[in-house]
């Protein structure tokens, strides 16, 4: 069990817990509370927890790591955590089938993303559009015209859904509405192709990579640049915020990732170890470590802290694609052009499964989740 806040506690502050909210994925509570007249957040993080852990041991050892789960709570952390227990024993014997087809775009599609409850998604298209689509009935809710080239880069706002960001090759990005599908802001300041963008956890910034070299972190509310990021000497490819959102992560096909403040704009340090373009670079989820894929048909474990490499996975024979973590940060899954993806034990570095049966190249692979976590 870990326990992560936001915002810093010191002995001797005032703290009123307000209320406890169940986090399906990843599995944990999060805690509202009140300091000094301000209402702050924090989480728990429960991503050990098994259906097998023992409820009781785990609240005392809950209430000895965090001040604010007192005696008079302890009932009522237990019965989450039997809820997000129950929730873990449901994935089992999933089957899964062809939904729906969807045919609107008149141009290939280059990039589609989910909302967090997967109640809609978003596609991008050579067409210069985005469209936004209802995954039940399949209906199209909106079309989201004005680049002026292909829409290459989409992302929703998520947990909150209620805003898209599409990056293009137009140089431009743009912030739109969900529920109206009218543009806040257009984004506008890069040089070159926008090919990657990322929403911060707390929905105040989008950054956006580009082609041009440099990452940029724009305000959501103004529309307004806040840092531009500069020190790639080659075009941005991949771009993520950790989990807390005070760093940002860039690869670049200068071989190279950076890390930097996204408070401040500032480099924190450069990995350097790849011999080939970066295609993927992102935290696992509690941020201690950074996963690299790379062109070099390898991956490279990083620790978060300083920076160094604890570890390269290989046995791929071409180019690594795409990668990412589970939840748990346990296991680290990748995408080749062998044609293979593989799953990877993230503590003892070696190769569980090598997944065949795709006839060309596999150029992306999800976030392992248990299929279910986050439907609630």
């Amino acid at each position: 069990m870990t326990t992560k806040s936001v915002g810093r506690w010191f002995p001797g502050e005032r703290m009123k817990l307000k209320g406890l909210l169940l986090r399906y994925y990843p599995p944990g509570i999060m805690l509202e509370y009140e300091e000094s007249g301000q209402l702050k957040t924090k989480s728990i993080d429960l991503l050990d927890l098994r259906t097998s852990t023992d409820v009781n041991a785990l609240v005392q050892e809950i209430q000895k790591a965090e001040p604010l789960i007192t005696a008079s709570r302890a009932n009522q952390v237990k019965l989450l955590i039997q809820r997000l227990q129950n929730k873990l024993g449901q994935y089992s014997n999933h089957k899964f089938y062809l939904f729906k087809v969807l045919r609107a775009h008149i141009l290939p599609l280059t990039n589609v993303a989910l909302n967090k409850s997967g109640s809609c998604f978003i596609t991008g298209s050579y067409d210069r559009t985005c469209k936004l689509w209802d995954t039940a009935s399949g209906e199209e809710l909106h079309t989201l015209e004005g680049h002026r080239n292909v829409v290459y880069a989409v992302a929703f706002n998520n947990p909150y859904g209620d805003k898209i960001a599409t990056g293009s090759f137009d140089k431009t990005c743009k912030l739109w509405s969900v529920e109206t599908g009218n543009c806040y802001h257009t984004f506008r300041g890069h040089t070159a192709e926008i090919v990657c963008l990322s929403f911060n956890p707390q929905s105040t910034l989008v950054a956006t990579g580009s082609m041009d070299t440099t990452a940029k972190l724009w305000d959501i509310q103004n529309g307004e640049e806040v840092f531009t990021l500069t020190g790639h000497s080659a075009e941005i490819i991949s771009l993520s915020f950790n989990t807390s959102g005070n760093r940002i992560i860039t690869g670049s096909f200068d071989h190279t990732v950076t890390v930097w403040d996204a408070d401040t704009g500032r480099k924190v340090y450069t990995l350097i170890g790849h011999c080939a373009e970066i295609s993927s670079a992102l935290f696992n989820w509690d941020c201690s470590l950074i996963l690299t894929g790379s062109m070099d048909r390898t991956c490279m474990l990083w620790d978060a802290t300083d920076g160094k490499c604890v570890a390269t996975l290989t046995g791929h024979g071409d180019e690594i694609l795409d990668s990412c973590f589970d939840y748990t940060g346990k296991l680290i899954a990748t995408a080749s052009a062998d044609g293979t993806a593989r799953v990877f034990s993230a503590a003892t570095r070696k190769c569980i499964t090598k997944l065949e049966g795709h006839v060309g190249e596999i150029s992306k692979v999800a976030r392992i989740i248990p299929v279910g976590y986050g439907a609630d």
